[in-house]
C-alpha cells in the first residue's frame, strides 16, 4: 500500500468527477452516472494531484501515456486497459499527441449496479487494484471496442426510455469479458494472493449468499473465525470500503431491483429481505437512496 506516501491528505485535494465535467460535443452521458470518451486525450486525468470521485475504465488503441495513482507510476500503450477507482489520487498525466483510445467514466453507485450480478466480483476488484493497467490480445481489443460502440449507440438513443438500464447491462457484459481476459494472468489464480485479499474475497462471497438475511459485521466475522475489528480493518485496506458499506451496497441494489422489476408489495419485500417491518425498510431505503421506496418505484 502506498497511501502513507502522501504528505497532503487526499481529502484536501481537488476532485475529479462526472458532475464537474462540462458537457462537450461528442461526449455522450447519462446525467452524473456515466460519461463516454471517444478520444483518450479527453480523459479527465490531471497533470497535478487530484482525487477521483468516480471510476475510469479506458482502452488505449494507439500512442502512449503515463500517470501516477497513489504515488505509483503506470505506463499505458496500445492494447492496454486502465482502471482507476474512486478515491485514488492521480497525478502527472502525460499523453503523446497522437494517442487514441476510448473510455468510460462511471459514478460509484452506477458502477456497483453494473457489478451487482457478476460472480467473482472480489477477484475483479482485487486484480484491478493490483494491476490497474493490463494488456489485451488483438481479439480482445476488437471485442472491447465493439462493446464501446454499442454502449455509445444506446446512450445516445434519447428516445429509448430504458436506455440507462440497457447501457448498464451492456457494460456488465463488457466487464464479464474483461474478467475473462484477466484469467490469463497467473495472479488471478491466487499464486500471489495475500491473506488480506483472501479474507476480502471470502467476505464478498459470504455477503453475496447471505445479504438478504444478515447485515451484521459480527455475524460475518464469526463465520470466518475472525474478530469484527480485524475483518473491518482488512476489508477497508483491500477495497477502500468498510464491510458495512459493502453489505449496504448489496442490500440497496437488491431493493432497487425488487422495486423496479417486480410487483411485490413493499411489505412482501421487507419480509423477504429480513427487515422487522415495512416502516424499517422505508427508513433504511431513504437513508441510502434519498427517497422513499414508493417514490422510487413511481419514478
Amino acid at each position: 500500500m502506498q497511501d502513507n506516501a502522501f504528505i497532503i491528505s487526499p481529502m484536501e485535494l481537488p476532485s475529479t468527477s462526472i458532475s464537474g465535467i462540462m458537457a462537450q460535443d461528442g461526449m455522450p452521458r447519462l446525467g452524473d452516472d456515466l460519461l463516454l470518451f471517444d478520444r483518450m486525450t479527453d480523459f479527465p486525468l490531471p497533470r497535478g494531484a487530484s482525487r477521483t470521485d468516480d471510476i475510469i475504465v479506458g482502452l488505449c488503441l494507439e500512442g502512449e501515456s503515463k500517470y501516477t495513482a497513489n504515488a505509483v507510476e503506470h505506463a499505458v500503450g496500445p492494447g492496454d486497459v486502465l482502471m482507476i477507482h474512486d478515491g485514488q489520487v492521480v497525478d502527472d498525466y502525460v499523453a503523446s499527441p497522437g494517442q487514441k483510445g476510448v473510455g468510460l467514466m462511471m459514478s460509484p453507485g452506477f458502477f456497483h449496479e453494473v457489478l451487482k450480478d457478476i460472480h467473482e466480483l472480489s477477484a475483479l476488484i482485487i486484480f484491478s487494484r493490483s494491476f490497474p493497467v493490463f494488456r489485451l490480445t488483438p481479439r480482445e481489443v476488437d471485442i472491447m471496442t465493439a462493446y464501446y460502440r454499442l454502449i455509445k449507440e444506446k446512450v445516445e438513443d434519447e428516445a429509448n426510455g430504458l436506455r440507462r438500464d440497457v447501457a448498464r447491462h451492456i457494460i456488465a457484459a463488457m466487464v464479464c469479458e474483461l474478467s475473462n481476459a484477466i484469467r490469463r494472468i497467473p495472479y488471478f489464480n491466487g499464486e500471489k494472493q495475500m491473506r488480506a485479499e483472501k479474507i476480502f474475497a471470502d467476505f464478498i462471497r459470504l455477503v453475496e449468499r447471505n445479504f438478504k438475511t444478515e447485515r451484521r459485521v459480527g455475524w460475518y466475522g464469526r463465520q470466518m473465525c475472525i474478530t469484527p475489528k480485524y475483518l473491518s480493518e482488512t476489508v477497508k485496506t483491500v477495497s477502500r470500503r468498510t464491510p458495512n458499506e459493502w453489505i449496504d451496497n448489496y442490500v440497496t441494489m437488491e431493493l432497487r431491483a425488487q422495486l423496479r422489476n417486480t410487483t411485490k408489495s413493499i411489505k412482501e419485500i421487507a419480509r423477504e429481505m429480513n427487515f422487522p417491518n415495512q416502516s424499517f425498510l422505508g427508513k433504511y431505503f431513504k437513508e441510502h437512496v434519498g427517497m422513499s421506496p414508493m417514490s422510487y418505484r413511481k419514478s
